[in-house]
Formats: C-alpha cells, structure tokens, sequence
C-alpha cells in the first residue's frame, strides 16, 4: 500500500482504515522493495502497475529514478519527450478518489520540479495531464471496474523510433490480467502473435498532441 510523504504517517484516520484498510507504507520500504527490482525501476520505458496506489509513494519514486536518467538532457524537447515516456510508463488504480487525485497530482508536480516550471513546449503540460488521467485510474483492482462501474482500461503509450510521436493503444484491465483471454505465442505456422488484443487503436501524434486524442 502506497504511503503519505510524511514518513512517520502512515495513516489518514481511523475510520479510514476500518472501512478500506487504508495503510501507507514509509518511503524506506518503498525504496528497499525498488531495489530489488533495480534495473527495471531505472529502465527508461519499463511498466509499472500499482494496484492499490493510493497517494502514489510507490509510483513517485519510480518516476524519480526514470527521471534521473534524463536530468541531465539540455534539449527542451528531447527532455519534455523522454520524460513523457517515463510517465507513461507508471500506472496506478486507487479505490479512493481523493487518494487518486493527490497521485496525479503528485507525479505532475514531480515532472515539472525537474525543470523548473518554466520554457515547457506549447501542449506539453496538456499532454503530461492527460497522461497521467489515463494512467491513475480510481477504481476497484479486484472487480476491474472504475469506481462509475465501467471497465477500467488502460493506454499504452509507445514511444516511435526516430520522431517525437507516440502511438497509443487501448486495453481492457480484465484482459490483460484474466489468463482465459490469452493467446498461444505462436499460431499453427509457428507466427508469433501477440497476447493482448487492443480495444482500440490511434495514429502516431506528437507528444505535445496526446491530449487530443479524447
């Protein structure tokens, strides 16, 4: 369970660990846990889910170290691009919807610390807002479901060789997670083929352009 910035709190209230278990985890923990995943966490475009996210102290420092790789790129665009890879790579479900929110909000603040808050491309923060609503979804991990009922679906943002594009696809959480919808790697001819179906699909568009792609 994700943690407060407060190391030493650990909850919000009483009442909110009787009725959601509510339980953060110090920021020592997170990082000890990180570690035995080291070369991922420190892998540019390797995925991350958080199931239960709540205010994102597990998802932060995944981004601070993603974020680490990059701080030291002088091109605005470059680095506004490859930080949205990082971003797009931190996925998080939280039951509660102010914790959620306290997540993006977070990891939006995060991004722009590094640079200052200033000389950000025209879109680029529409984009990284939009991003990150897409990505930290309030819902429930166990039923699949947003806290409207609707299924929870999550984009996956791939970065194109050689522009400064993303194509993005869209997959159903239950999907992805529920084994009886997999595929064999390999066709009859010995193909291979891939193990998620998309719900749907989106052209290549500039990364100061995600946000249009509603």
């Amino acid at each position: 369970m994700p943690s407060n910035e407060n190391p030493k709190s650990q909850i919000k209230s009483r009442q909110r660990v009787a009725q959601h278990g509510e339980v953060f985890t110090n920021p020592r923990e997170v990082n000890a846990m990180l570690d035995l995943v080291r070369d991922e966490s420190y892998r540019l475009d390797s995925r991350f889910l958080e199931p239960a996210c709540g205010d994102g102290n597990f998802l932060i420092e995944i981004l601070r170290r993603k974020l680490s790789l990059i701080e030291n790129i002088r091109s605005q665009t470059e680095w506004e691009f490859r930080s949205l890879i990082a971003v797009g790579s931190c996925y998080g479900i939280e039951l509660l919807e102010d914790n959620a929110a306290i997540c993006r909000q977070r990891l939006l603040a995060e991004v722009i610390a590094q640079k200052g808050g200033e000389g950000c491309s025209n879109g680029y923060t529409e984009s990284l807002r939009y991003m990150l609503q897409k990505n930290i979804v309030c819902g429930d991990a166990l039923t699949y479901r947003t806290a409207d009922g609707r299924p929870i679906t999550f984009s996956e943002w791939t970065p194109i060789a050689g522009s400064m594009q993303f194509a993005r696809r869209d997959f159903q959480f239950d999907f992805l997670v529920n084994q009886t919808h997999q595929y064999s790697l390999f066709d009859e001819q010995g193909e291979a083929q891939s193990f998620d179906e998309p719900i749907k699909s989106y052209p290549p568009v500039h990364y100061t352009q995600l946000f249009t792609q509603a």
